[in-house]
């Protein structure tokens, strides 16, 4: 089973001619309310390659946390582990986005705040299991949860999204970290590790720093990965015509729902790589997040298109 200790929101999607600047009004007749959070979506992710998948979160007692909650559940995500406030309504996003796809996101937290590492119950942190999180749920929490997975000998993965500050010995307590170039450089800064400004060598640093794998997302160039051992991964994106790209928002989430799947499934490092590579291409396919994650059968058909994944040295 995949535990996923992460955020549940409901996400206002705004479409605008240009975005506003601070003290402007701008008006927008197109918006859409659906299902997101970092957590939801990419337990969706992992629940479309097949995984059993129990989401841990926390939701207000509202009607968007009802929906959001229902919503995943009919897509076959359990979660009898998200539970509901009394004292703050559900997490929202407002996604507003221009008409050249710039955008701007503003996350109100909600019922986020009160998601605590106690719902997790160690009934179910057991070696079978993997444990995926992001960062917008409580840090303390999160770094407590991590603790108790790694003692319990759970496969980690971490999703540093937002790049948030965490402390250097959380890294020992990972299996996998991923991250995207731009919250690389930030967690590096932060640790003050000496590296140059290429991907190779920022996922070298933390992987040493960490004792772990670090998976670093490139955007349109693929992604890369460097294990503690010293091994090196390159994977491309699955080919698109630009044409072909409707909206981006949900790669990343369907990246890092599909790696942590394929892990629990057992493929390779590489394999999963792919994998998680085409489900993040596909993803771009679709308007929306969670209306956008392809199944596992979408990414099996179009994964000879993929390259295979290219060893490297730094």
């Amino acid at each position: 089973m995949i535990i996923v200790f992460g955020s549940l929101n409901m996400d206002f999607s705004i479409s605008l001619d240009k975005l506003p600047v601070p003290g402007e009004t701008v008006l927008s007749t197109d918006y859409i309310l659906t299902p997101g959070g970092k957590g939801a979506n990419q337990a969706l992710a992992a629940a479309r390659y097949g995984a059993k998948v129990a989401l841990i979160g926390r939701v207000g007692n509202d009607n968007y946390g009802r929906t959001v909650r229902d919503s995943l559940k009919g897509q076959g995500v359990m979660v009898s582990g998200v539970a509901y406030s009394d004292t703050h309504p559900t997490g929202c996003a407002m996604v507003a986005k221009d008409s050249k796809g710039e955008n701007q996101i503003i996350v109100m937290s909600g019922a986020n705040v009160e998601a605590i590492h106690d719902q997790v119950p160690d009934e179910i942190l057991i070696k079978q299991n993997v444990l995926l999180m992001q960062m917008e749920l409580p840090l303390d929490q999160t770094m407590t949860l991590l603790e108790r997975a790694d003692e319990a000998g759970l496969i980690t993965i971490l999703n540093l999204a937002p790049a948030i500050m965490i402390p250097k010995r959380a890294l020992g307590h990972l299996d996998y970290l991923i991250v995207n170039s731009i919250e690389a450089r930030q967690i590096a800064e932060k640790l003050q590790l000496r590296v140059e400004g290429n991907a190779l060598k920022l996922a070298q640093a933390l992987a040493v720093e960490g004792q772990m794998t670090c998976l670093i997302t490139l955007g349109s160039k693929g992604s890369v990965a460097v294990t503690k051992d010293g091994e090196v991964w390159a994977v491309p994106i699955m080919p698109l015509e630009q044409s072909e790209v409707v909206d981006i928002t949900g790669a990343g989430d369907a990246y890092c729902g599909m790696f942590a799947a394929a892990i629990h499934d057992g493929k390779s490092l590489p394999e999963a790589m792919r994998i998680a590579s085409v489900a993040g291409s596909l993803t771009c396919l679709k308007r929306g997040t969670q209306a956008a994650m392809p199944f596992i059968d979408d990414v099996l058909a179009r994964l000879d298109e993929m390259p295979q994944a290219e060893k490297l040295t730094i």
